[in-house]
């Protein structure tokens, strides 16, 4: 608590205790008790309760952010020239009075969903851009009252500033400079072209009506369901391309994979007739050189005791005419 505010707690303390002693003091008179004492006690109670009351009017206590203008009687144009700043200060009782302003940051904000901004329902602002699209924004404003300036401020706006000053001003900045900028220019490239441009004009809009302007937010931009709906299409339209583009991406990919599994299985079969060849040129040569050897095994003697061996076993009586010999003619083992 300030001292103006224990001040003029002691005043009201004062005036409470001086209405009780004046209560005793008429139950006592009418009981045809004696009151003496209480008149003393009653102007001590009073001019304590007018002296209290008096400086709590008089002091004045401003918080950090706060600045006053003095309405005073005593000057001619209404008010002093100079602003009270944040601390401790003396006014005339009764006759002046303070209007306050606090300096602090405060937002402002325009919004399409009821209940995110100051007013309800849909405070976005609708726009047209330079193609004529529709276009609805969310704004916020962050601003302050300019303490150099709280006179001026006083005297031009009072306490009406958010309604006569920040709210028209933000809201024909966002106008003017949406107007600017093709719908598609918005969306994509120039939105940050199109913020600083509309931060720029409110701060001129509100540096020429004593107030400063802290940040610009470009919450949001809605569309037009005109727009909306060719924006939709075009989604779509680019969404089925994309997909047409993956599908022959696929069928490439797929034919890809089926030439190389081609490709492998035609190497696969070279390699594995060249392999044949070779085992068939090597099992020729490996037969040629069995039948070199053979060839070179065999003698006379050896092709008659194997032609004996053969023959035997199905011959059990042999005639022999008179005059040949015994065993039937050998083949010849000559080479013809």
């Amino acid at each position: 608590m300030n001292i103006a505010g224990v001040f003029q707690a002691l005043a009201a303390i004062a005036w409470i205790a001086l209405i009780a002693v004046v209560g005793m003091a008429l139950v006592r008179t009418s009981r045809a008790q004696p009151a003496k004492g209480f008149t003393t006690l009653m102007l001590i109670l009073l001019v304590a309760a007018v002296l209290l009351t008096s400086v709590g009017a008089g002091l004045i206590f401003l918080q950090a952010d706060q600045y006053a203008v003095v309405i005073t009687p005593f000057q001619p144009n209404g008010y002093r020239a100079q602003a009270l700043g944040p601390g401790l200060h003396w006014i005339v009782p009764f006759l002046e009075s303070v209007q306050r302003y606090s300096i602090a940051r405060q937002t402002y904000t325009m919004s399409i969903a009821p209940g995110e901004g100051q007013r309800i329902g849909d405070d976005s602002i609708d726009a047209r851009t330079k193609d004529g699209q529709q276009v609805l924004v969310d704004a916020s404003v962050i601003y302050s009252v300019d303490p150099a300036h709280i006179i001026d401020l006083h005297i031009n706006w009072q306490n009406r500033f958010e309604d006569n000053v920040v709210r028209p001003v933000a809201r024909a900045a966002i106008r003017e400079a949406v107007s600017q900028y093709g719908i598609e220019e918005i969306v994509t490239s120039k939105r940050v072209d199109l913020e600083r441009d509309i931060t720029d004009s409110i701060g001129e809009g509100l540096r020429a009506n004593n107030l400063v302007l802290t940040d610009f937010l470009l919450r949001n931009i809605a569309f037009g369901e005109e727009y909306a709906k060719a924006v939709e299409q075009k989604q779509i339209a680019q969404q089925q391309a994309q997909q047409a583009v993956y599908v022959v991406e696929q069928r490439k990919q797929e034919a890809e994979q089926a030439r190389q599994q081609a490709q492998g299985q035609a190497d696969a079969a070279v390699i594995a007739a060249k392999g044949a060849a070779d085992a068939r040129l090597i099992q020729a040569d490996a037969e040629a050189r069995a039948n070199q050897l053979l060839a070179q095994s065999l003698t006379p003697e050896l092709l008659q005791y194997q032609y004996i061996v053969k023959l035997s076993p199905n011959v059990q009586t042999i005639f022999v005419p008179s005059g040949n010999q015994f065993i039937l003619p050998l083949p010849s083992v000559t080479p013809q």
